[in-house]
């Protein structure tokens, strides 16, 4: 699952698990940032984390002050990438808003997500609309300097607490009518992807190794769009976060409408993204990871959406390669 304000990077990376999520959850994919989608009557999506309780937290002197007054850290994501968000009964949930819910106790402040286009999340960070990113989102060299996938420099790039690990994985219609097993397979072939995700680079770069045979890419604003595509016969395959894609193969029309081909590739972090001119907070953010590893609380997170494959043992900064 690796992915999504354009998830610039290199090849394929996300979680590695397909045996791992096969339990709750709707399927849909990823996004968050700039344009804002509501899901709920008040204007903010629910999810994610409960009531500031700053007497009761032992990190919340590690905050900004910011962030102590407001009792809020506002948080993109995509709410389309399930198990790792999805909206159920206009709340977000999955196991990014589960996580933030465990670092919310450790730093006493609410974590608000609110559900926007992947593509976006970036930016609306370097905005201030939002003040962290938590969506599933790889994190990469590429980012962290704010390049795009062809090395230009299109932001200040941002930093990155690492919480979990992921591989990639093909998803195809169910029967794999064209025997795709590997990237090498799509060459000459439609391919769908979501726009702006580290997917959508590896096919670029992998049009440009198909050569003479070339590859056409259709690239959409949401991962569900480009599964739509798999699905009626417009494209070959999908390329995804190996535990989204076993989701998406055992939930879609009862495991009737897709399947994961080949093996898994590409394993690397996930990252919570902060503004690089935010240490403090990205600092917080870390001590609290590491707290909610030390106590339990992050495994058994993981343990209710068999996600534990991806567990990492301590948080990293900018750990992506």
């Amino acid at each position: 699952m690796t992915a999504r304000s354009t998830r610039p990077s290199a090849a394929i990376t996300r979680l590695t698990a397909v045996a791992a999520v096969a339990v709750a959850g709707a399927l849909v994919l990823t996004g968050c940032g700039d344009q804002t989608k509501k899901d709920d009557n008040s204007g903010n999506t629910a999810g994610g984390s409960s009531a500031p309780n700053k007497s009761g937290a032992p990190l919340f002197g590690k905050l900004p002050k910011k962030y102590q007054d407001a009792g809020t850290i506002k948080v993109g994501t995509d709410a389309s990438y399930a198990p790792m968000e999805q909206t159920e009964n206009g709340k977000i949930v999955g196991i990014d808003p589960d996580i933030a819910d465990a670092l919310s106790k450790q730093l006493g402040v609410k974590f608000q997500f609110t559900n926007g286009n992947f593509d976006g999340l970036i930016t609306s960070l370097y905005t201030g609309r939002e003040d962290i990113a938590m969506s599933a989102m790889s994190d990469t060299k590429a980012r962290q300097q704010g390049l795009d996938d062809k090395g230009k420099k299109i932001g200040k790039g941002v930093d990155f607490v690492d919480y979990y690990t992921s591989g990639s994985s093909l998803l195809v219609k169910k029967g794999n009518p064209k025997g795709i097993k590997s990237l090498a397979d799509v060459c000459g072939q439609t391919v769908a992807v979501q726009r702006g995700t580290i997917y959508d680079d590896a096919f670029k770069k992998q049009k440009t190794a198909c050569g003479s045979k070339g590859l056409n890419i259709q690239a959409f604003d949401t991962d569900a769009e480009a599964q739509t595509r798999v699905k009626a016969g417009g494209a070959v395959a999908d390329l995804n976060d190996t535990p989204v894609a076993a989701y998406i193969a055992q939930k879609s029309g009862n495991g009737n409408d897709f399947e994961v081909a080949g093996s898994p590739a590409d394993s690397g972090p996930f990252g919570i993204a902060v503004d690089k001119s935010n240490v403090q907070l990205r600092d917080a953010l870390k001590a609290a990871m590491d707290a909610i590893i030390a106590d339990g609380t992050y495994g058994k997170v993981l343990e209710k959406w068999n996600a534990t494959t991806g567990a990492i043992s301590s948080a990293a900064v900018n750990g992506g390669a």
